[in-house]
């Protein structure tokens, strides 16, 4: 075997994560998860064998992410189908998992459309449950692309916004990698690709409190691709600003309003003024699915309220009370009220574009969405 050249360098790619699966295993089928709450410690799989089980995962953060609560929503119905359950309820149960995140509503009515198509034309039970089963499969496949299609025209736009050479210095908020996505995820895997492409200086990694979905979720898969991060705090995001450490902001998006308004995870809005007043470029990268033509603005939006245990205790291990089996321990005095949104709303002003599979929106305005959902086969009202 010849020598290798000593200036090749050989990227050995880190094997593609498994966050969501189908079993269809002889003691019955089950949706199976990569547990969230575990990591990084931990790579831990979770069984849902029925929908009840698949809710309290989406409601614990065992899976979470838009686009990948979409994908979770269309194979808990299709396992609802497979099981005899009643799809209806099932589909229902799901959609109010977690009110903010448009995507798990949408892939959930979308598979149980299906099978009440099947149904309606005759197909017996069966035959309906592979039916949504292909559904749930074939959103998966589209969110795949949709994740691919996103990151190029992400880099594309960063290449237009930020001409300078030397390399992107990128801040991102909460988690929107492989672990949110079909995919290589929204705003990460633009951040993702150009890294690959040998234009990313810096990934800044919001903590994101109180769960830390950015230390514990994105560090981590910033770490398996190895790429150059460094965590902060929130709130020292301003100081990072007013050095001039940060040349665009990155997050993604649980549900877009009509008038683009968009809600993310609790601390996206304040990015939003940060990079206004720097004359940073603020960038959302999200797929069509998460535009919801059906909800006007952003004050119509409903903002999912989570517990107060997730302020007033620390516990590495989110959905876990303090003091439980697994739990962490109070910060505050007994019986501290909190106030913990999960979600924040960014209006369309303090948003320099909106990145999508279907290409990109600059200025944000609601015709500029109409437009886009007209031609996008995804987006949908009901």
């Amino acid at each position: 075997m010849a020598d290798q050249d000593a200036h090749t360098r050989v990227v050995i790619e880190p094997p593609a994560l498994s966050v969501l699966r189908w079993d269809a295993s002889p003691e019955g089928p089950a949706v199976v998860l990569l547990d969230q709450t575990r990591l990084p410690a931990e790579e831990t799989e979770l069984v849902c064998a029925d929908v009840p089980a698949l809710v309290r995962a989406i409601r614990t953060l065992a899976v979470r992410g838009a686009p990948l609560l979409g994908i979770a929503g269309g194979y808990g119905v299709a396992l609802a189908a497979a099981r005899g359950d009643d799809v209806a309820e099932a589909a229902a149960l799901l959609e109010r998992a977690r009110p903010t995140a448009v995507n798990l509503g949408y892939g959930a009515r979308r598979v149980a459309r299906e099978y009440r198509s099947a149904v309606e034309s005759g197909s017996g039970p069966q035959a309906a449950a592979a039916r949504a089963l292909a559904e749930a499969r074939a959103l998966h496949q589209e969110d795949a692309e949709a994740s691919g299609r996103m990151a190029q025209y992400g880099l594309e736009l960063l290449a237009e916004l930020l001409p300078q050479g030397g390399g992107h210095r990128l801040l991102t908020h909460c988690n929107t990698g492989a672990l949110v996505s079909g995919g290589a995820g929204t705003a990460f895997a633009v951040a993702l690709r150009a890294h690959r492409k040998g234009s990313l200086r810096q990934l800044w990694v919001d903590e994101t409190r109180p769960l830390l979905q950015g230390a514990r979720l994105t560090a981590y898969e910033a770490e398996r691709n190895g790429m150059p991060y460094s965590l902060l705090t929130d709130n020292a995001a301003g100081s990072l600003f007013a050095a001039g450490e940060v040349d665009a902001v990155l997050i993604g998006a649980d549900r877009i309003a009509a008038d683009g308004s968009v809600a993310n995870k609790v601390g996206s809005y304040p990015l939003a003024v940060l990079a206004k007043y720097h004359h940073v470029p603020f960038l959302v990268v999200a797929p069509t699915t998460t535009i919801d033509p059906g909800t006007a603005d952003g004050a119509s939006i409903v903002v999912e309220q989570r517990s107060a245990t997730e302020v007033t205790e620390f516990t590495s291990k989110p959905g876990v009370p303090a003091g439980g089996p697994g739990g962490g321990t109070a910060v505050a005095p007994p019986g501290a009220k909190a106030y913990n949104p999960a979600f924040d709303i960014t209006p369309p002003e303090l948003v320099t574009a909106i990145v999508t599979e279907e290409g990109v929106i600059s200025p944000v305005t609601g015709v500029g969405l109409a437009e886009l959902c007209a031609r996008s086969s995804q987006v949908t009202i009901s």
